[in-house]
């Protein structure tokens, strides 16, 4: 089946007593059993009944298998953030005395996440520029437990070679581990690509209103984990086998003593965001294009950076990897951080906030916000830029959200 009636066909687990067409959302902390023996197999995984709702909830685990149809996975694993999906999947390949190779051109949190959070915990990291597989496969080495980077990075907007990466990995011994979130899986097929681990923020698209906090890790099954050079996976390899190792270890350990499963009050609004995800996702990316391509007839404008424009850098490569509409977001740059400021203030249709894909378009300056802990010189290594202003473009007119734009900026 196509992704659209796919997505609107996954049966429940279990028939709901009253036909209900959407999910219930179960408002529960416990269940209960009709035996002792039951609950025994449901806390040892030796059923699929919900334990306890830290470990498993029916509303998050039907996201969990809806996502899980779409895309093909082996195993999907709902999260409460898409930091926390970053984390879990982090988390799970690593150990101290182990080294992750990472894209130096990460969201903020997901740079301090690698190099003070789990560098902490002795986790060497790793920054290398991705558009180089070359440059990636230098610090690879037997200690190296995951390469993890952006398939299109978030201000940069840089394009890395994601079937290059794979074969680099994959030539190495390592697993790939791509956060997706900047184009949907109606759109990208990760698995396709050869990567072995998605993490996807699912506040963004899925949600599709900022409506909840979420995050999806995606296991394809693909990578032989008793490769791996962290002890716990090669130990888990022995029980569950080869590929099943990396799925096991997050939901039996990381799942259960971390507390991170999403709350089925936002898997209930996410299981209704995925129903329009396509179509809204083609109308914001469509309309994001357009306002691009106008925005480039603007002087005040210095510079429009997406990669869907034909003389972007990365037209070519994006469009080969993620077809004519690569996600809903771009960014321009102004004369200074002063003009970008006053831009932003005069900013009447759309907001200034936080946030990707919303169904309202968000303005906000990179460097300051999301970046802002980070030195001058930290943000040039990054290729973060003082004169940028980041636009994620939602639902409303073309026309409107242009000439809020013409207004502010003249």
């Amino acid at each position: 089946m196509q992704y659209e009636t796919k997505v609107l066909t996954t049966k429940y687990q279990k028939p709901d007593a009253y036909g209900a067409l959407s999910m219930p959302v179960y408002y529960t902390a416990a269940f209960e059993f009709e035996s002792a023996k039951a609950m025994g197999d449901a806390f040892c995984g030796r059923s699929m009944a919900p334990s306890y709702a830290r470990i498993a909830n029916p509303t998050t685990t039907y996201l969990e298998e809806r996502v899980r149809q779409i895309t093909g996975a082996t195993s999907v694993t709902a999260l409460n953030t898409g930091m926390t999906a970053i984390h879990y999947a982090l988390t799970a390949v690593s150990a101290a005395g182990l080294n992750i190779v990472a894209s130096k051109h990460l969201f903020g949190n997901s740079v301090s996440l690698i190099r003070d959070t789990l560098g902490t915990f002795g986790v060497e990291p790793r920054f290398a520029d991705f558009t180089n597989p070359a440059e990636v496969e230098t610090l690879i080495d037997d200690k190296t437990c995951a390469l993890f980077f952006e398939i299109i990075t978030n201000p940069q907007l840089f394009v890395a070679d994601i079937k290059a990466l794979s074969e680099v990995a994959h030539r190495h011994g390592v697993p790939l581990i791509a956060d997706t979130t900047i184009v949907p899986f109606s759109t990208f097929h990760a698995n396709d690509f050869g990567v072995d681990i998605e993490v996807v923020s699912s506040t963004k698209y899925i949600s599709g209103g900022g409506t909840g906090l979420g995050g999806l890790l995606i296991d394809y099954g693909r990578f032989d984990w008793s490769q791996a050079p962290s002890s716990a996976l090669q130990a888990r390899t022995k029980r569950v086998g080869k590929k099943l190792a990396f799925t096991a270890r997050v939901k039996t350990e990381l799942v259960t003593n971390l507390g991170g499963l999403m709350t089925p009050q936002v898997a209930y609004m996410e299981t209704l965001g995925l129903d329009s995800l396509d179509i809204r996702f083609r109308r914001q990316a469509e309309t994001a294009l357009w306002l691009a391509q106008q925005c480039q007839q603007l002087p005040e404008i210095k510079r429009v950076n997406y990669t869907g424009l034909d003389d972007n850098p990365y037209h070519e490569l994006s469009n080969r990897q993620f077809g004519p509409l690569p996600g809903a977001v771009f960014t321009i740059d102004l004369a200074s951080k002063e003009a970008a400021f006053d831009f932003i203030d005069r900013l009447q249709v759309i907001r200034r906030a936080t946030n990707l894909f919303d169904r309202k378009s968000l303005a906000i300056h990179p460097a300051s916000t999301i970046f802002g802990l980070f030195t001058p010189e930290q943000c040039a290594e990054m290729s973060v830029l003082d004169t940028t202003v980041r636009l994620s473009i939602g639902l409303e007119a073309g026309e409107d959200l242009l000439e809020d734009i013409k207004q502010s900026i003249r």
